[in-house]
């Protein structure tokens, strides 16, 4: 029996026959060998070590736990009949690099790999790592795999004369997460159609770009560019479906921009968390430099107090500066200081290197002519850390 991981079944096993004779798998150009039955990946070999760690300790707690999560999906598209215009060996090793890059962009925004398809991947984002932002990561993951395949794809088009592109889909809605074991090997039992309509997604998408659903759509509006496609009929969905296609980021940052687009409740009560701000704000304007703390338990509003405080500061004119630790940011070194530099110069996302440069330059100049001709080392005293509890 020669069997090997082969076809695009995303739920039901990824395990179908060569016939007698083949050298290498139709699926995958892996060598096989008579008698022998390939093993699926190994998820040691390709899980990073302290997502590993996390997924291990979460495991025993979540199993036959409903779980509310996102899935992608990405293949490419028309690998069959790729794979038939290309030696065996050299396919394989083009594939083995896609799926690099694939898992390396699941793994940068914690997502788990839970398949691999032929040629294509199943990723989770919310389970087992437990994420309440996994819509948004998941479309971060999407971006960040368009721009590294579009990169390889053109590298493939110039070096070997191949049409390499890849189509992405995701939808968002509730799993069972079943049994996982000591080898990171995990079952997932999809309820409804939350993965079989990401795969539904997946399969409709134009070559290069990436589909949402209406589920997932709705958990990052705002947050993301969109562009409704209209309602489509999906096959095995009953009722027409909205799909958006993923564009870009979005100009809001976080769920409080989105709840200020949509409007606030009046602002009460808080006094003296407002009358603590203000007294290390004048102490700051005094030329003494103030660090403070909000901390509380989730909800409470902390995000709410801190910008109202921050209104406050720019109806007075003053200077305010601000950056972002998002929880996916987290393997970026100094990220919020980063935000911070970007604010303060006014840099944006797509300003090339000549332009940020120029900026940088004559924000300095404002600062001081010297600046520009000389470094200046800059030193700053130990402030004081004011934990402010609610």
């Amino acid at each position: 029996m020669r069997q090997c991981i082969a076809g695009r079944a995303p739920i039901r096993a990824l395990w179908e026959r060569n016939p007698a004779g083949m050298r290498f798998c139709l699926g995958c150009g892996q060598a096989v060998s008579s008698g022998t039955v390939a093993s699926p990946p190994d998820p040691r070999a390709y899980t990073p070590k302290h997502l590993a760690e996390k997924i291990l300790t979460s495991g025993a707690a979540l199993e036959g736990e409903r779980k509310q999560v996102t899935v992608l999906f990405a293949d490419v598209k028309g690998s069959m009949d790729l794979s038939e215009t290309m030696d065996a060996e050299e396919w394989h090793r083009i594939m083995e690099r896609f799926f690099k890059i694939l898992s390396d962009g699941v793994h940068r925004f914690e997502g788990t790999v839970n398949q691999y398809t032929g040629d294509g991947i199943m990723a989770l984002f919310g389970a087992p790592i437990a994420h309440e932002d996994h819509a948004q990561r998941a479309c971060y993951t999407a971006l960040a795999l368009q721009e590294d395949l579009r990169r390889y794809g053109n590298e493939l088009r110039l070096e070997k004369g191949i049409n390499f592109s890849v189509r992405m889909g995701l939808n968002s809605g509730e799993v069972v997460v079943g049994k996982i074991g000591d080898d990171l090997r995990m079952d997932y039992t999809a309820l409804g159609h939350t993965a079989s309509l990401g795969a539904r997604m997946e399969q409709i998408a134009e070559p290069g770009k990436a589909y949402l659903s209406e589920h997932t759509a709705k958990l990052v509006e705002g947050l993301m560019q969109l562009q409704d496609l209209g309602k489509l009929t999906v096959k095995g969905v009953k009722e027409p479906l909205s799909v958006f296609e993923l564009l870009g980021i979005g100009k809001l940052r976080s769920r409080l921009e989105v709840s200020r687009s949509r409007g606030f409740s009046r602002f009460v009560g808080r006094v003296n968390e407002t009358a603590t701000l203000e007294a290390a704000l004048a102490r700051a304007l005094a030329g003494e430099a103030q660090v403070v703390g909000v901390v509380g338990e989730p909800g409470i509003g902390k995000s709410r107090l801190c910008f109202e405080f921050v209104e406050r500061c720019r109806s007075r004119e003053i200077l305010v500066v601000t950056g972002h630790g998002v929880p996916h940011g987290k393997s970026i070194p100094f990220l919020p200081v980063l935000e911070a530099m970007r604010d303060y110069f006014g840099i944006e996302e797509d300003d090339s290197d000549e332009t940020v440069r120029d900026k940088i330059a004559g924000r300095s100049v404002r600062l001081d002519k010297e600046l520009c001709r000389s470094s200046t080392s800059f030193s700053a005293s130990p402030t004081p850390l004011i934990p402010l509890r609610s």
